[in-house]
């Protein structure tokens, strides 16, 4: 098994999937869950919530309880308190039924030093409950081939680099069709070639239905990938939701597109609206008035709108509002504790 030994080693964007009345069928959620090592609390009260079929971002600073979380929801650790749903059942309980339909590269893989890349699969592949027998090898072929291994698979592991080992990882999580797929930092010791193979292992795994959670720290991969994020801070979550909403709600501008911008600009400060020149147009700001309320404004004054667009708010942008600096100390307390646990 890779990884830290669960069952089963185990885009672009598009819509989760819904069920009746809109309200998300969920792929694995959390209430309440709370870990304390010592008298240092490492995950405090989240409730987490992985629809099926996205492809959810966690995001925080090291030592935020990102990876703490992942190891809870596989059963890999007992929460302090709280609870668990994966896939349906109760966890750590039903681990047995959930976890053969999990994928799971978490705090990097774990294979045999002196095994080659493909002997080592093929030892993993012997534990897959949904795996027959007589299909390991071809599994394991097609794993090495969909992260880029074919090539180096005679190799022995220990003679691998870090992103060849985590691409093996990967491929330990791929070896049979998984409902669900958790990769903590995945990107981790790869160049941009391998990053770019593990986006798409990611988009293939999101147009097949799977439901991926994706822990990283580096922004542009979540933004490039992801369908959902939450944001983890302190050990807690402090912003859960479609990516798209998120940065929509950060937004505090309007970007208006109109040929007569001294007409709008007037119009607007005569409205007593803070306005200003922006290409091709006027950027508002929203901090007093509302977007229909300067619409209605410009359309009263006679000035063509030709678009209007909430100005986006990038992911670094929204992750550096809701995070605080100059929490060193607190952060390394967590790490320390995390990695001690491992």
């Amino acid at each position: 098994m890779t990884g830290s030994d669960v069952s089963a080693p185990a885009g672009e964007r598009v819509g989760s999937a819904r069920g009746a009345g809109s309200t998300p069928v969920l792929a694995a959620r959390t209430r309440g869950l709370r870990k304390v090592y010592g008298r240092t609390v490492a995950v405090d009260r989240v409730d987490l919530e992985v629809p099926e079929g996205a492809v959810l971002g966690m995001l925080g600073p090291n030592g935020s309880g990102k990876t703490t979380t992942i190891r809870m929801l596989l059963g890999l650790v007992r929460p302090t308190e709280g609870e668990v749903e994966l896939l349906g059942e109760d966890m750590p309980d039903g681990a047995a039924r959930a976890l053969p339909h999990v994928g799971a590269l978490v705090e990097g893989p774990g294979f045999h030093p002196f095994l080659s890349g493909r002997e080592n699969l093929v030892r993993a592949a012997a534990f897959e409950p949904l795996l027959e027998t007589r299909a390991i090898r071809r599994a394991v072929e097609d794993a090495l081939e969909r992260v880029g291994l074919a090539g180096a698979a005679h190799r022995r592991y220990r003679g691998y680099s870090l992103g060849m080992k985590q691409r093996l990882g990967l491929a330990g999580a791929l070896l049979v069709p998984r409902k669900l797929v958790v990769l903590d930092e995945p990107t981790n010791g790869l160049d941009p070639a391998g990053t770019r193979e593990v986006r798409k292992v990611i988009a293939d795994l999101h147009g097949s239905g799977s439901t991926v959670v994706v822990s990283s720290h580096l922004l542009s991969e979540i933004e490039a990938t992801c369908t959902h994020a939450a944001v983890l801070h302190r050990g807690t979550v402090v912003a859960q939701g479609e990516l798209a909403d998120l940065l929509q709600s950060e937004s505090n501008a309007l970007l208006v597109s109109t040929p007569e911008v001294d007409e709008a600009l007037n119009a607007l400060r005569a409205a007593r609206i803070s306005a200003r020149q922006w290409t091709g147009g006027v950027r508002v700001e929203l901090i007093s008035t509302t977007a229909p309320e300067v619409l209605r404004t410009l359309v009263q004054a006679g000035v063509p709108v030709h678009e209007a667009l909430r100005q986006r708010t990038g992911l670094e942008d929204l992750f550096a509002r809701l995070t605080e600096a100059g929490d060193a100390e607190h952060m390394s307390a967590v790490d320390t504790i995390e990695e001690g646990s491992r």
